[in-house]
């Protein structure tokens, strides 16, 4: 019976053996990737390089001795477990402790009312290790917040309702920034700048203060009005004794100038008489001057125009003598003319007949007819039966030249 189970219990003891290398081969394997998966979402969840936006410092702390180092902008390394980095913006933050809608506040009377105030303000470069190290991660709600409401709380309660909303605003900003800011630079923050904005009134304390501005403008009104009243009477007396002062100095003033004008004008005629007797007299004898010089020019022009007329007399004899002479020898002229003329027309008689056809017509140029039958000219009847010339008549070439 042992013989048979040996080679069995040997075949099931190699193959345990077996089975428990395979299986310790696995194991390790798992192992390996169980750890790379650790790693790699380690890794993932906390990437070792982190990155400084524009506008922003870092402190990376090292969480073996607790060294801190200040990154500006750009990548920063950052080994998960090792180094512990926070961010800090260098831009200016801006807190409202508490709205205008609401009424968080309260005044010296007690009474509650809303302001809007805000608080600007910025983390100081140079201190940002030390607020990495002391300050908590939200510094605006746990840090900042706190001190800004402890201090305006305080700095509100010391004044009036009224002086907050009108006359002590400028005051109680310059309070709160002066007690404000050494604060928040202890913690290695930077106070820019407090404003109050908005004031919310309660209702029935807002409805008296309309009232009373209202009457304390009634009342400043009238005062104007009375203060004008006063200066407008004041005005009409003094324009009253100006004009007064005014018509008294022109009446002196004229006085004194009428004054004057009749002291110049009897001292001007004391010197204007002489003066007016010598113009009277140089008046006379530029009158007799005048009246010699106009009597020569009379007789002056009587002579020249005797001598005028004389010269136009004489001109026109010598004319009517030259007339007469001319016509004595025109005549003188056409009378020998006229015998020349007769002369010729005796010689040569066609010469009538040709001036005939002359007169007839100027296409005319020559009338060329034969002589009558008793031997006269054609056109002997136009000039008149001419005499018979005795036989002992000279010819009347002869007789023209005697007339010569």
């Amino acid at each position: 019976m042992d013989t048979p189970l040996h080679p069995i219990t040997g075949a099931l003891a190699q193959a345990l053996r077996a089975a428990h290398q395979a299986l310790a081969g696995h194991r390790r394997l798992v192992f390996t990737v169980g750890v790379a998966a650790a790693s790699a979402w380690v890794l993932v969840a906390h990437p070792p390089v982190a990155m400084v936006q524009p506008g922003e410092l870092a402190v990376r702390t090292r969480a073996l001795d607790g060294e801190a180092s200040v990154l500006g902008e750009g990548p920063a390394l950052r080994l998960p477990g090792l180094h512990a980095l926070r961010r800090f913006p260098l831009r200016d933050q801006v807190s409202r402790p508490g709205a205008a809608g609401q009424a968080p506040f309260q005044s010296v009377e007690g009474l509650s009312f809303g302001a809007d105030i805000t608080v600007r303000w910025a983390v100081d470069p140079t201190q940002v290790v030390q607020i990495a190290r002391k300050l908590p991660e939200d510094i605006g709600a746990q840090a900042v917040e706190p001190a800004l409401q402890a201090v305006i709380y305080r700095s509100l309660s010391r004044y009036t309702l009224r002086e907050i909303f009108s006359s002590k605003r400028t005051e109680i900003q310059q309070a709160i920034e002066g007690e404000l800011k050494p604060r928040l630079a202890a913690d290695g923050l930077l106070l820019r700048s407090v404003q109050i904005g908005k004031i919310a009134l309660p209702d029935e304390y807002r409805q008296g203060m309309e009232g009373l501005i209202a009457e304390g403008l009634q009342a400043e009104k009238m005062r104007y009005t009375l203060e004008l009243k006063e200066k407008q009477v004041r005005q009409t007396e003094l324009e009253a004794l100006a004009d007064k002062a005014r018509r008294e100095t022109a009446a002196a003033a004229a006085a004194s100038e009428q004054v004057i004008a009749a002291k110049a004008q009897e001292e001007a005629m004391r010197h204007v008489l002489p003066f007016k007797q010598k113009q009277i007299e140089q008046r006379q004898l530029e009158a007799e001057a005048e009246k010699g010089a106009r009597i020569k020019q009379a007789e002056a022009a009587a002579a020249a125009r005797r001598i005028e007329a004389a010269g136009e007399a004489e001109s026109r004899q010598k004319l009517a003598d030259a007339e007469a002479y001319r016509i004595d020898r025109v005549g003188k002229v056409n009378t020998e003319q006229m015998a020349r003329e007769g002369v010729l027309l005796t010689r040569h008689p066609l010469l009538i007949q040709k001036t005939v056809a002359d007169k007839l017509s100027d296409k005319i140029q020559v009338i060329i007819a034969p002589p009558g039958t008793d031997g006269r000219f054609i056109a002997a009847g136009l000039i008149g039966r001419q005499p018979e010339a005795p036989a002992d008549a000279p010819p009347a070439d002869d007789a023209a030249e005697g007339s010569h």
